[in-house]
């Protein structure tokens, strides 16, 4: 026989090779892994021997076992439990150390606030009621079903992990939980924002890198509660007692109402509370779309003629600008107030000196921190729109804006200084707009300071060059979108003389010196320096060309769409703005004498607070429309 045949030779069946020797029966406690009967099992992979069958040669050769592990190719199984049979002292601890971590992992997750501010300590040593159930069901399901269930149950404890943290990321940047129907589109937004924040390298990373770790928690938590499961069938007896006692203990604990701290109840059910109010919250929002939809058809304006439209304002230069994130908390606030208010007692003074006046008040924002188009269209339309399904329903229709109001009449030319807009912006119809110049028409070829496209002194000057300073043969009509003062708050412009603003070249130097918006990104207290100094800028950016190019039938009104972020305005922030009209005839202020608000540029703490749907049909009212439904 030659060498090559003899080679091939199979070694005896009665003497296994080192690779599948099992120890002796007596060699090994059931504890470590083995059963008299059934010899190793894999209990270091959370495992369970099928039909408690006794390990056959198949179950020792080549041929897969199947009762590998998820995760483990038939090698990999096969290497691991021979280092378990050498080390039955050592795998059994990693065994359980595993064990430990998934249970962790689970009870983490289940007992997980998706309020950062209720992520404490205490939180996590109280008593889920969905892991008993969880328990209950896996214990009495045989094994196929058994893994089934539990790879379901452990996905749907996966997302609720992702749909917590995605909830305290829109709590601190929008003040709302996320919307599992509309707020998709938004990380559109997130995205760019992140681009203009961190550059587009970092943003690629940081997406790659979410993506990934959304990955990893989905597969770590079916693992983690397969795993758990297969523990309590191979444990079946000490599960079920387990399980009695915890049941019983959370019985008591929920009927007697044991508590740590006021809201903090040992017998919990936050995981069963959470889907709760996200199955009630999606019911909400599909009703939400139908009933809005008949809200936005009805208008008390709807049929006003032309003629009997803004009749006290005919002739006037109307300005109505935003300036973005400008909340109460720039006027109220102890950190950032100080500078705001005194911007606003200078401007207020050159308004005085220039012949203008001026009354302030508030408004409740529908929305926070963000959304801006959401402000700005609750504002003109009269709704109150607060969410995007909201937003796309009433822009899609025909309801009457306070801009196209202005259109209707036919008195007024309307033009839109959007620099903010950098798409196809299809809503300018609906707004009543007759132009509008996004960023791409303004002229600017300096760079963009973070997220803004452009100092707001240039995108004044812009409107100056392109329709104001232009002789007209109608008054107009602009709305003005400011966005220097948006977040990060980081570089910010500075004031250039009007001569030397060209293109906008000139503010390269001036970016280049500017905060590095990466350094705002998690310090609130640099975040609400530069948020106060932002407001400054662009609040006198507005006041200095009003005081340069008004005139007396020049009347603005202007206003902040929401509120900053969390980490600017507070975690228990109102949601209201500061609205000012401006204007030099003092006709047009006598008009709102009686709405009580403060003379100035500073409403005070007891000026009266409106919805800020309310103030189209108030404005309306007061400048002489006739209501027609």
């Amino acid at each position: 026989m030659s060498s090559h045949s003899s080679s091939r030779q199979l070694p005896k069946t009665s003497e296994p090779t080192d690779e599948t020797q099992a120890p002796p029966d007596e060699a090994l406690t059931p504890e470590e892994g083995l059963t008299p009967e059934q010899g190793p099992t894999p209990e270091a992979a959370g495992e369970t021997p099928a039909d408690n069958a006794p390990e056959t040669a198949a179950q020792t050769t080549d041929e897969p076992t199947p009762e590998v592990a998820p995760g483990l190719d038939r090698r990999g199984w096969r290497i691991w439990r021979g280092w378990r049979d050498r080390y039955p002292v050592a795998a059994q601890a990693v065994s359980w150390t595993v064990n430990a971590l998934a249970a962790a992992l689970v009870l983490f997750t289940l007992l997980m606030s998706n309020n950062a501010a209720g992520v404490t300590p205490i939180a996590f040593v109280r008593i889920p009621v969905e892991a008993i159930f969880g328990a209950a069901v896996l214990i009495v399901l045989p094994r196929r079903p058994r893994v089934v269930v539990a790879s379901l149950l452990g996905l749907v404890v996966g997302v609720q992990l992702i749909l917590n943290v995605l909830d305290m990321g829109f709590k601190e940047y929008l003040g709302r939980d996320f919307n599992l129907v509309l707020d998709w589109t938004l990380f559109d937004d997130a995205h760019t924002y992140l681009k203009d924040t961190i550059g587009a390298n970092g943003t690629l990373g940081l997406v790659v890198a979410i993506i990934v770790l959304v990955l990893v928690v989905l597969v770590v938590t079916v693992l983690a509660v397969v795993r758990l499961g297969n523990v309590m069938a191979r444990h079946t007896t000490t599960a079920t007692r387990t399980t009695l006692v915890f049941a019983t203990v959370w019985v008591t604990c929920a009927a007697l109402g044991v508590q740590f701290t006021a809201d903090m109840p040992v017998a919990a059910e936050r995981s069963a509370h959470l889907a709760h109010i996200r199955v009630k919250a999606v019911q909400s929002t599909l009703r939400d779309e139908a009933e809005f939809a008949k809200v936005a058809k009805k208008d008390v304006f709807a049929n006003t003629p032309p003629d009997q439209l803004l009749t006290d304002l005919r002739g006037k230069d109307m300005m109505i600008t935003f300036i973005e994130s400008y909340g109460r908390s720039a006027i109220e606030d102890p950190l950032i107030s100080p500078g705001v208010n005194a911007t606003l007692t200078t401007e207020n003074e050159k308004l005085e000196k220039a012949g203008f006046a001026a009354e302030s008040g508030w408004l409740t924002s529908a929305t926070y921190g963000g959304s801006s188009w959401l402000g700005h269209s609750t504002f003109l339309s009269g709704l109150w729109i607060n969410n995007q399904q909201r937003y796309r329903t009433v822009t899609n229709g025909d309801h009457m804006t306070l801009t196209s109001a202005f259109q209707k009449t036919g008195a007024w030319r309307t033009v839109g200084i959007m620099p903010g807009v950098q798409k196809t912006w299809p809503e300018a119809k609906f707004f009543g707009l007759d132009n509008v110049y996004d960023s791409k028409h303004l002229g600017y070829e300096g760079p963009k300071f973070s997220w803004s496209p452009m100092p707001d002194q240039f995108a004044l000057a812009s409107f100056e060059r392109l329709e104001h300073g232009k002789k007209q043969d109608k008054p107009l009509m602009s709305e003005i979108i400011l966005t220097s003062s948006h977040q990060p708050w980081g570089p910010i412009p500075k004031t250039v003389p009007q001569d030397q603003l060209g293109d906008g070249s000139i503010f390269d130097a001036i970016e280049k010196e500017g905060t590095d918006p990466s350094e705002l990104l998690t310090n609130s207290t640099r975040s609400k320096e530069e948020y106060g100094k932002s407001i400054q800028y662009s609040v006198t950016s507005l006041i200095d060309y009003l005081v340069k190019y008004g005139n007396d039938n020049t009347v603005l009104i202007f206003l902040g769409d929401h509120q900053p972020i969390a980490r600017v305005s507070g975690n228990n922030a109102s949601r209201d703005v500061p609205v000012s009209i401006v204007a030099k005839d003092p006709k047009v202020l006598d008009k709102i004498a009686d709405w009580g608000w403060t003379d100035g540029l500073q409403p005070g703490k007891s000026t009266p607070v409106w919805k800020m749907s309310d103030f189209r049909d108030r404005f309306l009212t007061a400048y002489g429309s006739t209501p027609t439904p």
